[in-house]
């Protein structure tokens, strides 16, 4: 076999390229008089496979600027990238495209009530053309078997506890191996025991992937899972 020290080097600098990079990030609010600003000159690099906790106030920014990196509003003032793509004045088209690669984690799981938790986990694989020619209830359930939910794959979102809600919602952001996940108070509805599980769960999982994990939460008993925490106070970014 011969060897192309090339091809390595390659390989070695795609795998450490920043997944989310923030410069003099600005955002705003309203028009007009009403106009106000909610981000202010956010710098903040993220790198590919890390697990980055960020924590604040309520009414700092946080949500405001995970909306942001996961391509769900368009940045309006500085350069935010995420893998590499400009968020700043990027199209719908670009932002639909960019959001296929991320996985997101709600504190309300967002579950479709009306479907089973296969069903529920089998819908995110649908958005993704090249499953379409594999078995899709097969993943979807040994999906939920990683989750410790094989027991529950044809259960309904009310016959779940809080916990396996949240499980089931990693489950879906996860199964199409996304390249960030983005969480947003995942812990704030469960007890200590459940908010660890899921927490953990989440930090396997994403690092079995490979992926990029940035977790917004005011849950002081899981800031240990997280290779970096930075801190957000009216709108300004402190790396802590």
């Amino acid at each position: 076999m011969q060897f192309h020290p090339t091809s390595v080097a390659e390989s070695i600098v795609t795998v450490s390229a920043p997944a989310i990079v923030a410069h003099k990030l600005n955002h705003y609010f309203g028009t007009g008089s009403l106009r106000k600003q909610a981000l202010f000159e956010i710098n903040l690099t993220i790198a590919a496979g890390e697990i980055v906790i960020m924590t604040g106030p309520s009414g700092s920014g946080k949500t405001t600027l995970l909306t942001l990196m996961g391509g769900l509003r368009s940045a309006q003032e500085g350069s935010l990238k995420i893998l590499g793509q400009e968020i700043c004045g990027a199209t719908k088209h670009q932002l639909t495209q960019l959001r296929k690669q991320i996985g997101y984690i709600f504190q309300a799981h967002n579950l479709m009530s009306f479907l089973t938790a296969k069903q529920n986990v089998r819908m995110s694989l649908e958005l993704h053309d090249e499953y379409n020619s594999t078995d899709l209830d097969a993943k979807a359930t040994a999906m939920l078997e990683a989750v410790g939910l094989g027991h529950r794959v044809d259960y309904y979102p009310e016959n779940l506890s809080g916990g396996q809600k949240q499980r089931v919602a990693i489950a879906r952001a996860l199964i199409s191996h996304p390249k960030i996940v983005l969480a947003d108070e995942p812990t704030a509805a469960l007890d200590k025991q459940s908010g660890r599980e899921v927490v953990e769960l989440m930090q396997n999982l994403a690092k079995e992937q490979g992926c990029t994990i940035l977790l917004v939460t005011h849950d002081n008993r899981i800031l240990d899972i997280a290779d970096r925490i930075v801190y957000m106070e009216d709108g300004r970014l402190v790396e802590g």
